[in-house]
């Protein structure tokens, strides 16, 4: 009997990105050929994302595609899971007759069982992660859900409260990707920096990032620090590891008072203009990316311009903008969306436009340095890599002016750059 082929197509954030490759796993073991072309598989798995309207958009089209592979006779099963099938799964499947089931984010063990007939347990040793991601660097995804209640954010309701995992547990699964030749970690969580308080004994970052520092390992990458809960002994932590990347993504979403409150955020500007001083003041040269919510309602020209002004001032030094977009179930979905859209995209653009400007300064001042970087792709004459300070698919990169295989740490004197790109060669 040959193989089941089959396809996951993973949508959304990093997190979603692991629970896939944890799913990839336990299919491999159990015989399944993983293909990348939809059009070939006999089953297709969609890992759908459910936050932000545009994403959700992205996940039915991608379903509705897979759907017509089905009515083609080319795909036997389709298989929806994530974040949007976990909150509509009636509404989706009533649209969406094609599906065979619906499934939630962590239900690897369910949708094994259901694509083999055999029971299949996701904390057997054997059900291990199948890297999605290049070979060099994995994400590590150290808690699930959130407590925070964010008045426009649906993660709660979609993921459920904070579970942080055990430092033992981490681990252990780190070490198996070290094992398996990643040099790069990227420690992620819906807010990385709460991690543990929800354990008894409680147990904090600042531990995990210790404990994580003793691996053979040469990048702790943290992202989704909540700026209200990075104490000063995560900061103290990271300063002190000789492993975690002089990086940090922090989301502030926004820099007016009277917003961030509406928003449940829990630190007003001054609260955010501080732990930016104790960030920089403790860890020189680090690079701080946020990202920022525009056109949240009731935000005003004078709100608007106090985000521009604030965002002038601290200088970012890497940052996303999302337009506001309403969230069914949360407390901002109660408030008048009065911003209009082409508004939103108006104060969207400026403050990508201003952000471009700070980029392109703060790149010119590393021409001429060399920097150790860590190569994501090998042509036949250049390459592209990062260094410390920048994430992948979401941040700079540096065209490298000669082949270095993929995985390789090599140091490189910047030549040249732009906004968003360093250029240099090898020394």
């Amino acid at each position: 009997m040959p193989e089941t082929k089959l396809t996951i197509i993973s949508l959304g954030c990093a997190k979603a990105l692991v629970d896939s490759e944890i799913l990839l796993g336990g299919l491999k073991k159990n015989q399944f050929q993983i293909t990348e072309k939809p059009e070939e598989a006999d089953t297709v798995v969609v890992n759908t994302c459910g936050f932000l309207e545009m994403a959700r958009e992205e996940s039915i089209e991608t379903i509705l595609a897979a759907a017509e592979l089905k009515k083609s006779g080319n795909l036997n099963q389709l298989i929806v899971m994530g974040c949007l099938s976990e909150r509509y799964p009636e509404e989706l499947a009533e649209e969406i007759p094609e599906v065979d089931r619906f499934f939630g984010s962590n239900d690897h063990k369910q949708i094994v069982s259901f694509l083999t007939g055999k029971d299949f347990a996701q904390d057997d040793p054997l059900f291990f992660r199948s890297l999605m991601t290049p070979n060099h660097y994995a994400y590590l995804k150290i808690a699930e859900g959130c407590d925070n209640g964010c008045s426009f954010c649906s993660i709660p309701i979609m993921r459920g409260l904070q579970k942080s995992r055990s430092i033992e547990s981490i681990m252990w699964e780190a070490e198996k990707l070290v094992d398996q030749g990643i040099r790069e970690l990227l420690v992620i969580a819906q807010d990385s920096t709460s991690y543990g308080w929800d354990l008894k004994p409680k147990v904090y970052l600042d531990k995990l990032i210790k404990e994580l520092g003793k691996l053979n390992v040469d990048w702790i990458r943290l992202h989704y620090a909540h700026p209200a809960h990075l104490s000063q002994r995560i900061i103290e932590g990271m300063a002190a590891s000789e492993k975690v990347c002089r990086y940090l993504d922090m989301p502030i979403q926004h820099a007016a008072d009277p917003i961030l409150k509406s928003m449940r955020r829990g630190l007003g500007k001054e609260g955010i203009r501080n732990r930016i001083k104790k960030l920089r003041d403790t860890i020189p040269n680090i690079r701080l990316r946020t990202t920022l919510i525009v056109g949240y309602p009731g935000e005003t020209e004078v709100e608007f311009q106090e985000l521009y002004d604030f965002i002038e001032e601290i200088r970012f030094d890497r940052l996303g903008v999302f337009t506001y977009s309403e969230e069914e179930g949360t407390i901002a979905a109660d408030l008048k969306d009065n911003v209009s859209v082409e508004v939103k995209n108006e104060r969207k653009a400026q403050i990508m436009d201003l952000q471009a400007g700070i980029s392109a300064e703060k790149n010119m001042a590393m021409v001429g340095k060399t920097y150790k970087v860590l190569v994501d792709k090998k042509g036949n004459t250049v390459s592209v890599g990062r260094t410390e300070f920048d994430s992948p698919e979401i941040d700079n990169i540096v065209h490298i002016k000669s082949p270095v295989e993929k995985g390789e740490f090599i140091d490189v004197k910047i030549e040249s750059s732009n906004e968003f790109e360093l250029i240099g060669n090898p020394v």
